[in-house]
Formats: structure tokens, sequence, C-alpha cells
């Protein structure tokens, strides 16, 4: 009807995230196992949570607090990215608590961009993102990535332009596994202070690195403050998904602009989580470390029973996070598929046309992940994958092909 007014055009070209639809098919068929959400399958310690009511007492806390973050726990994260990540932060940048990274990456894109500025994704991306980006008004541009789904560090160099604000990378990857090794990582912070951008570096599983693997993060390169900015999250690490706990290390330049934002979008992060997070900090790492051990045991159980598909199935054994990018034949309807096995299977996993993996007349990919269960639902779940990907592409019809 002429003179009703009209949703945003910024919004529309944005795709609805994928993860609402397949919960929304584990909910429509009971008995269901989702290997589908990128959460771990313990939450934060019980002493740290027990803590809580007395931390709360000082009813100044229930008013609004510093909008980068409470200062204690700005101090210990300091000291953590230090000790952990190398990562000084001095002069020259700066540390924002927000409520999860996403919010910080919001944060990051918004401050540094103008509309119809670029940043760089590698494929396949992490789908909140691309969003975010296109929310921005901004271009999202992707490069892929080796067969491997390591990083083709001349591909990203050769799709540079002059709207470039940022190149991003994941490592450990969600939603390959892959963790980036540190020369590669070097190189593109080399680029990104030749061409005068920013590197988003997104170091959400830092924690979860398997079979000598190990972690790096690249704003512990000399230098890299003036141009480097590190999301790091509590979701992951700390099973503190609902609590919305991230932070991010950015350019002393961007401080007014980051401000700005957040002061506008959340003034500051809850301070119950805040609380939360920095007595999970205070405690001793030996949980994680064997939280850790205990993934690496499932993710090599996961990898010999895919094994079992055979030619069906291509994947690169990963060292990091906890998924599992699978390939398959193509089909012409992705999520056809993935109905297919939540109905006749009982299991849910994520297509890999979310994460950019669009050309399902080439291969299907889907993403399992094995970190949000038990690690006997985890078999479970994963043998009726390829018990349904089987009957899929053995016993079919013409039509799912």
């Amino acid at each position: 009807m002429a003179g009703l007014a009209r949703g945003s055009r910024r919004l529309a070209v944005v795709d609805a995230p994928i993860i609402p639809t397949i919960a929304s098919m584990v909910r429509d068929n009971p008995g269901c196992i989702s290997l589908g959400q990128g959460v771990v399958s313990y939450g934060p310690p019980r002493e740290a949570l027990e803590a809580l009511p007395a931390l709360m007492a000082d009813p100044q806390l229930h008013k609004y607090q510093p909008v980068a973050g409470m200062p204690a726990l700005i101090d210990a994260l300091v000291r953590k990215l230090q000790a952990f990540n190398q990562v000084r932060v001095a002069k020259s940048s700066r540390l924002m608590v927000t409520a999860g990274s996403n919010m910080a990456f919001l944060n990051a894109v918004l401050a540094v961009s103008e509309p119809n500025d670029e940043f760089i994704l590698p494929l396949p991306y992490y789908f909140n993102q691309e969003m975010a980006v296109r929310m921005c008004g901004c271009v999202p541009v992707t490069v892929a990535c080796k067969s491997d789904f390591q990083l083709d560090v001349q591909a990203i160099a050769r799709a540079i332009t002059p709207r470039t604000r940022a190149v991003v990378t994941v490592s450990p990857n969600n939603p390959t596994g892959a963790v980036y090794p540190p020369e590669d990582l070097r190189a593109v912070n080399a680029l990104c202070c030749k061409h005068r951008i920013y590197h988003f570096s997104d170091e959400a599983y830092e924690c979860f690195t398997y079979a000598g693997a190990r972690h790096f993060s690249p704003g512990s390169l000399e230098g890299a403050e003036e141009y480097s900015l590190g999301f790091y999250s509590f979701s992951k690490n700390f099973g503190m998904a609902s609590w919305r706990v991230g932070y991010v290390h950015y350019p002393d330049h961007l401080h007014e602009a980051m401000n700005k934002v957040q002061d506008t979008n959340l003034i500051c992060a809850p301070v119950i989580s805040q609380l939360l997070a920095l007595e999970v900090l205070r405690r001793p790492t030996a949980a994680l470390t064997e939280r850790v051990a205990e993934l690496d045991r499932v993710r090599r159980e996961v990898y010999r029973m895919l094994d079992a598909l055979g030619p069906l199935a291509r994947y690169t054994r990963t060292e990091g996070a906890f998924y599992i990018m699978l390939g398959l034949p193509p089909v012409h309807d992705a999520l056809a598929f993935n109905a297919f096995l939540a109905r006749e299977y009982k299991v849910a996993c994520v297509p890999g046309f979310a994460f950019g993996l669009t050309d399902t007349s080439r291969m299907n990919y889907q993403r399992l992940s094995y970190g949000a269960l038990a690690p006997q639902t985890v078999v479970e779940g994963v043998s009726r994958f390829v018990a349904g990907v089987r009957a899929w592409y053995t016993g079919a019809s013409h039509e799912r092909h």
C-alpha cells in the first residue's frame, strides 16, 4: 500500500542466520541429536558461580559501569593477553569488554568503515561476521582458502583494493577447525601494514588446539598494535555462551569511535557477567586443559567414524576448535538434505552454504560440531549421520541429487 513505511534495504540483503533454522529442525523431530551448535558441553566453574551473590552485594554495582569494562576485569585481561597471547596492551592500544565477541566485531566494523568499504573474508567464513559487514552497509569480499582450508595469502593480496578496510582471519577456525601457522598470519599482518588497512583477528577458540598445533596471536607482532585488532570470547573456553562476555584489543586511535558505538549500543557489558569472567580468570586452568584433552579424544573418534564413509566424504583433519567441514557429493537442495537427516535419522548439522560454500552443484558441504554434547552422544550422533549419508546417496531418488 502506498505511503507505508518499509524496512531497511541493508538488512534485506543479509541472509537469515542458519542456527535457528537448524534448531527448529531439532525441535520438530523429537530425539534428534544436534551436531550443529557451536558451543561446549560444560559451564563455568561451580565455585565461581557460587561467589556471585556476595560479589553483587555492593549497591553501586547496580548502576552503569565504565563503558570499556570494569577496571579489575580490564587489568586481569591485560595480564592474560600478555601471558597467554604475548600481546601487550600499552599506550598505543586499548581494551574493551563487550557482550560477546560478535558485538566487539560489529563495534569494530562500525568504527573503521564507511558505507561500501570492503572487508576480506577467507572462505568459508564465519557467517555472523559476513552478516555484520553487510549490516553496516559494507561489502564482504570472499577469498577461497587452499584445499586444506589454510589461508591463500597471495589470493588475499590480490583481493585488496583502495576500498579495503580490513582482512579478517579466524584461527582456530570456525567452521573448519584449521589452525593458521604463524608465518601465514605474519604475512597477512605484513599486507595490512603495507596497505594501511586493519587485521581483524578472531581468536575465540584460542584454547582449542590439538596434535601439537599452537595458537598464535597476530597482535603479538612488533608494531602490530597500530593496525591489529584481536577478538576474544568467554563463550567457548569457559562455557559462558549465555553470559555474553567478549573483549577486543584495538589501536588507540580508534578509541573515540569504539567508545561511541559501545556507549550507544550497550553502555557497558552486564556487570554480573563481568564479575563471573573475573572469577573465572582467577582460577586454575587445569580443568580447561583436561576439557581440551577430552575434546581431542572425541575428535579422533569422530574422524575414525567418518572414515567409514570412504569416497563419499572428503575432509581435512584439522587441529583446532571443535568443527569438521565435510564435503559430500552435489545436491540440488542442501537444506532438503539436512531436513532428511533430521527427519529420518534424527541428527542435525549445519549446511556449508551458511559459511559461503554456496555451490552445492559442486559439493554439499556440512559442518559437524563435536563440542556441545557428551562424548557418547557425539558418537551416537555421528553414527546416525554416517547412516543418513549412506541412505541419501546410495538409496535416494534422482530428484534428491
